[in-house]
């Protein structure tokens, strides 16, 4: 059955835990699709996995675009978002209704994913009473590094914890389907979980969330120019892929690859024949 907004609602009323991965390209989606996953998130973090950064800053619309419609064209079942990135929507509520419609035209996204919390409350607005479903984005919200100091864990202080909060009730009110909550304490996680009505989706946010998300790559060992402490890793395929590609390198020079079984035929007669 196909993963919809709706049914990730459904899913919270139920007490069914949510499954959540990333991905930037068909092959992989294809595969987090057939493996079952609830949604298939085409994050703004193909800015460090991908391409290179060292933050998501840098990451345009038509990055998102190019990948999110990969990513479609291997996706059936999954329910698929893509961020908004940086500047596609902070500058006016017009931006952002008419670059979430970019996504959803053509990058064939089904949701939109954006951060912050009480002060994008108009902007979640307006995108759903375009018809276009919302994932929101509160806690440690990538695209505000640079004014955040770092990566560093949010809501641990009183007041900082009273603003998560807050921030969880906005767009919850604002009309946001679920929302992503990052690097947050899993107590504090565990009771916005409960205060608000649509599905929590954790990220260094403990068990106590409604569904969990993490980067593919992180999660299979294949980035490691920095391991998150909330990242398990559940194949080390990225030692896999490592092997692989040096007994390739072996193999083509020491002439034992290609073998005979890996070429094509042709009959000698025909060779005799060429001048």
């Amino acid at each position: 059955m196909k993963n919809t907004a709706v049914t990730f609602k459904e899913a919270k009323a139920k007490g069914e835990k949510l499954t959540m991965l990333t991905a930037y390209d068909y092959s992989t989606a294809k595969l987090i699709d057939q493996a079952g996953i609830n949604s298939i998130l085409v994050g703004d973090s193909l800015g460090n996995v991908v391409l290179g950064y060292e933050d998501t800053v840098s990451v345009t619309m038509e990055d998102m675009i190019h990948h999110c419609s990969a990513v479609a064209r291997g996706t059936k079942e999954a329910l698929l978002i893509c961020d908004m990135p940086f500047m596609s929507y902070q500058a006016s509520v017009y931006d952002a209704v008419v670059n979430a419609g970019r996504l959803m035209k053509e990058g064939r996204a089904n949701a939109v994913k954006l951060e912050g919390g009480v002060e994008v409350e108009d902007t979640i607005r307006a995108i759903v009473n375009a018809s276009i479903p919302v994932c929101a984005h509160i806690g440690l919200t990538p695209q505000s590094i640079n004014a955040f100091g770092g990566f560093k864990v949010q809501g641990k202080g009183e007041a900082a914890a009273q603003k998560l909060l807050d921030d969880a009730r906005a767009v919850e009110r604002a009309g946001a389907f679920a929302v992503v909550l990052e690097c947050v304490p899993a107590k504090l996680a565990e009771r916005v979980s409960k205060e608000i009505s649509i599905p929590t989706i954790g990220i260094g946010a403990g068990a106590g969330c409604d569904g969990q998300v993490l980067v593919y790559q992180d999660m299979l060992g294949m980035f490691t120019d920095f391991k998150p402490k909330f990242v398990k890793h559940f194949a080390n395929v990225g030692e896999i892929m490592t092997a692989a590609f040096k007994a390739y390198d072996a193999e083509v020079k020491n002439g034992t690859f290609p073998a005979e079984e890996h070429t094509f035929k042709i009959d000698d007669s025909i060779l005799d024949k060429l001048y």
